[in-house]
């Protein structure tokens, strides 16, 4: 596998911006994954970044289009997050809580920013002030709403390991965030357990999947329940994530996961 490269450039406002794009996509464009583009505002900020980008990567010889990620810390940015999630060029949108919080003047107290406070606290934290919960889920329903990546936001207590998985599942199972910002290594791997299906998510969806397959995807029973291609689908994301966290999965759907094979099993879910 060809090791994943991106770069943060500073914002398309900065003086600095089409110097960062200039050398770093001019030289080093064909190897970039992605560029990562902070304090997005607007539609417009992308079609900015995206016209730079492209001369820059025209210049280092790269044909494909070099996939966004950009950064949402505003009110005003948070508001335009469906246009923003819409663009094309736009691969994935990152909350940046600490900013947006900054953003309210005092507003918000500092307390909107942790994820863990002790139980006698009379302030809320960053999952349950009603201003950050609401721009979380309008990234993540944006993201959603367009086929893009929602990324959630650090966590403040850096050093938790316990505090940061529980925020991680929490962003996933409650917040519809699909992946996490880590600010170190030791971080990668509790984040993506706590992202990660369970095995008990896992072994029920192979045991429906099994069941629709011998179906031909007609609708199905399983403990009581009814199952049709709606919910099939959502078994096979639960599949898809379980191999993409390195989760064990059953070895009559590991096949499926071939590139050729992956296509036409996806076709018929479709």
């Amino acid at each position: 596998m060809s090791p994943r490269v991106a770069v943060r450039v500073h914002p398309v406002d900065h003086p600095s911006f089409d110097a960062d794009v200039e050398t770093i996509v001019g030289g080093a464009g064909k190897l970039l994954c992605h560029l990562m583009i902070p304090k997005v505002e607007s539609v417009a900020d992308v079609a900015r970044a995206v016209a730079a980008v492209d001369a820059a990567a025209k210049t280092a010889g790269r044909l494909d289009p070099l996939p966004l990620q950009v950064l949402v810390e505003s009110p005003a940015a948070v508001h335009r997050a469906f246009d923003i999630a819409a663009h094309p060029r736009v691969q994935s949108i990152s909350f940046g809580m600490m900013d947006f919080v900054s953003a309210h003047g005092g507003a918000i107290p500092d307390s909107a920013m942790s994820s863990t406070l002790d139980a006698s606290a009379l302030e809320p934290g960053q999952f349950s002030h009603p201003l950050i919960v609401r721009a979380k889920l309008d990234i993540a329903s944006a993201c959603h709403a367009h086929g893009k990546v929602p990324s959630h936001c650090v966590v403040t207590e850096f050093s938790d390991t316990a505090a940061m998985k529980a925020a991680a599942h929490k962003a996933s199972r409650e917040f519809g965030y699909t992946r996490m910002w880590s600010i170190h290594p030791s971080q990668i791997r509790p984040i993506l357990q706590a992202m990660a299906p369970s095995h008990e998510d896992v072994d029920r969806a192979c045991a429906i999947l099994e069941l629709a397959i011998q179906a031909q995807w007609a609708p199905i029973s399983y403990s009581g329940q009814l199952h049709d291609r709606a919910s099939y689908r959502y078994f096979w994301q639960v599949l898809e994530r379980a191999h993409q966290t390195g989760q064990p999965i059953s070895t009559g759907f590991q096949s499926y996961f071939q590139p050729s094979a992956h296509k036409s099993c996806g076709t018929m879910l479709n």
